[in-house]
């Protein structure tokens, strides 16, 4: 198989390496009067080894950049650069290969196979990649979740937030270089919902890992290291070192006609 196409680095850029990167990206569904634009021209950089939340209102394009940057969605035009890969360029093959090596998903509603137990949906990827499960690290992640003593459960037998945290190990075993969550602890308790963002903040601080999360919630957001604002597809700002409260002040600007974030 041919190596994928890769960008060069842009020459704009200084400083700290960037995990991904947008370069005006577009994504339209439909066609004639029915076609939507989801993202429309999106820039966005995202540093190595940060956790930074995504946030906006409802169709503001935030699911839609999380599956472009998951390689789960192409866009119609402009760049999803992974590192210096440019996802969009490479085939369904070699597509199948960063999402399985490179990035972990955790989707809103676990996504579980059903006919699997929670171990065996943990060890799916792995199973299927032929790698080695690092039976250490897995231990951690099962008991820092709390779901230890329900490995042998089929999905069905678990509980809402259960499912969501089987799905949380599934996506972090494979140690991978981005994780991408997709409203995680949506499903959760207050409990559940800290302990899976302790988590989430560990893969950073004490993994090395890149975090980027989708949300709704500005305490949720107050665990990361910043937010990134989209509106109408477009960037719209950020937030460092967020706090609840800053959160919940700029998002209440995006909601006014008159409160452009720059």
């Amino acid at each position: 198989m041919s190596k994928p196409p890769v960008a060069p680095p842009p020459s704009t850029v200084a400083g700290p390496r960037l995990a991904a990167r947008a370069v005006d990206l577009i994504r339209e569904y439909g066609t004639g009067s029915s076609r939507v634009r989801a993202l429309d021209g999106l820039s966005v950089d995202l540093v190595e080894r940060r956790f930074t939340a995504v946030m906006g209102a409802s169709g503001s394009g935030k699911s839609t950049f999380l599956h472009c940057l998951a390689g789960l969605d192409r866009a119609t035009s402009g760049q999803m650069l992974l590192g210096g890969t440019d996802l969009g360029a490479l085939d369904d093959a070699a597509l199948t290969a960063i999402r399985r090596d490179r990035l972990g998903f955790v989707f809103q509603d676990g996504n579980l196979l059903p006919h699997l137990t929670a171990g065996e949906n943990i060890d799916l990827a792995a199973s299927l990649a032929g790698r080695r499960t690092d039976r250490a690290w897995r231990r951690e992640l099962v008991e820092r979740l709390g779901v230890a003593d329900r490995l042998r459960h089929l999905p069905s037998e678990l509980s809402g937030g259960q499912r969501q945290r089987v799905a949380v190990v599934r996506a972090l075993l494979g140690r991978p270089d981005l994780v991408v969550a997709d409203e995680p602890t949506g499903a959760l308790d207050s409990e559940s919902g800290a302990a899976l963002l302790a988590l989430l903040r560990a893969c950073v601080d004490e993994f090395g890992q890149t975090v980027v999360m989708v949300t709704h919630d500005p305490s949720a957001a107050a665990v990361t290291d910043e937010v990134v604002l989209l509106r109408d597809g477009r960037a719209a700002g950020r937030v460092d070192r967020p706090t609840r409260r800053t959160v919940l002040e700029r998002l209440g600007a995006l909601a006014t006609p008159a409160g452009v974030v720059a």
